[in-house]
């Protein structure tokens, strides 16, 4: 019998792979967040809270959380619907659904928006159609909607796909011999199994729901305390070289971004858990 040699890296090695990357997170992470609530708190708790009390502030925020609402429910429901229908069977036209799935991820947020130009602006296909019936898509709320969806839209169904890959239609059938519907197996059975990566992915759509800039600065318009979210906003107040506002309203959405890496780094754990169980269960 061979023995396998172990080999251990020099203890100067990892000293020095610890130091490079230990520093390099703090340049380019630690730093950057520290300075962010430095400069927001840097005049003081009232100055700091008197930012929020100017209407355009509110404004982005409220805008930025009723698209957050509108999107991650809409983009968790198609999600898992695709999800289901690209795990769970084979039909023609399956892998080109699988790569559309992926369009997102490849083009430029600007793109995006650009698409939605050219789809409902003025001069665009339905520009004329809309105008007619005074529908406002483009530089208005349901543009910044839209461009929000498209942008946000593959990360529940592609945190799902591997993991229903996984779980395999065994359960689903057992489930569907002993008399029960569709939606009790999916309420009953297929939920239980993947309610931690749907959480995970509905983590993710949150997340860039709320931090999207590039596609919604094309489809806004900028127009200041009706189509500005809190990413347009915080750009239009440095601009203005208002840097305490600026810092302020930048400081909650770092602040919300660490609450949601917080909540990832949970649900990575349990996630974890669930499929050393299953491969377990599969073992077994």
């Amino acid at each position: 019998m061979v023995k396998k040699r172990v080999v251990h890296e020099p203890l100067w090695v990892k000293t020095l792979l610890f130091l490079i990357s230990g520093a390099f997170l703090f340049v380019f992470i630690v730093l950057p967040l520290v300075t962010i609530f430095r400069e927001a708190f840097k005049s003081g708790i009232a100055v700091y809270m008197e930012t929020f009390s100017d209407p355009g502030v509110m404004s982005a925020i409220k805008l930025s959380l009723l698209t957050v609402l509108i999107c991650v429910p809409i983009n968790t429901f198609f999600g898992v619907f695709i999800a289901w229908l690209l795990t769970k069977y084979r039909f023609p036209g399956r892998k080109v659904l699988i790569t559309i799935i992926d369009l997102p991820f490849s083009i430029s947020p600007v793109i995006a928006g650009l698409l939605f130009i050219f789809l409902f602006g003025s001069f665009g296909w339905f520009g004329a159609w809309l105008m007619e019936y005074d529908i406002r898509i483009v530089f208005a709320v349901p543009g910044i909607v839209l461009a929000t969806l498209f942008v946000s839209f593959p990360f529940v169904a592609r945190e799902l796909m591997p993991l229903m890959r996984e779980l395999g239609k065994d359960d689903e059938e057992a489930a569907l011999t002993l008399g029960a519907s569709g939606f009790q197996i999916f309420w009953k059975v297929t939920l239980p199994n993947i309610k931690w990566g749907l959480l995970y992915g509905i983590i993710l759509t949150n997340a860039r729901a709320l931090g999207e800039f590039g596609a919604v600065s094309v489809v806004s318009g900028f127009v200041r305390g009706v189509t500005t979210t809190m990413p347009l906003y915080i750009d239009i107040l440095y601009g203005e070289y208002m840097f305490r506002a600026a810092f302020a309203l930048a400081s909650l959405m770092t602040f919300l971004a660490l609450v949601t890496i917080i909540a990832k780094a949970v649900l990575e754990y349990y996630i974890a858990a669930q499929r050393k169980s299953m491969e377990v269960k599969i073992q077994s």
